[in-house]
């Protein structure tokens, strides 16, 4: 296990939870009309997804302790890869449906962490 994990799982934590709150009380509609939510909650998506592989990298056993993981870095792929192609509603929905669960998982990974 690396000395950074603790980083990346934070940075994960703090960017799941901007993310949801960008997009707080916003239906999908409002979200897909909104350039400026849509990119900062995209960018947030990035960090989540980018973090957690290197989270996974470093613990592989996370895997199995966050499944939410995987979404996140194929939602990272795909904005980073194919910004062309992203679809508003799957990341909508994606952070809507999996990012509460994540966060909730993510602080329960850092609590085995001394506070810093």
């Amino acid at each position: 296990m690396s000395e950074r994990l603790p980083k990346h799982l934070h940075d994960a934590l703090q960017a799941v939870r901007l993310a949801l709150r960008f997009m707080e009380s916003r239906s999908l509609g409002e979200y897909g009309d909104d350039a400026l939510v849509r990119s900062a909650v995209e960018r947030q998506v990035e960090i989540v997804g980018e973090a957690c592989r290197r989270a996974l990298d470093d613990e592989p056993v996370l895997r199995e302790r966050l499944p939410e993981s995987a979404l996140a870095i194929a939602m990272r792929n795909r904005i980073a890869h194919g910004y062309d192609s992203v679809d508003s509603a799957v990341v909508f929905n994606t952070v809507t449906a999996s990012f509460p669960a994540l966060a909730a998982k993510l602080e329960r990974e850092l609590l085995r962490f001394p506070a810093a």
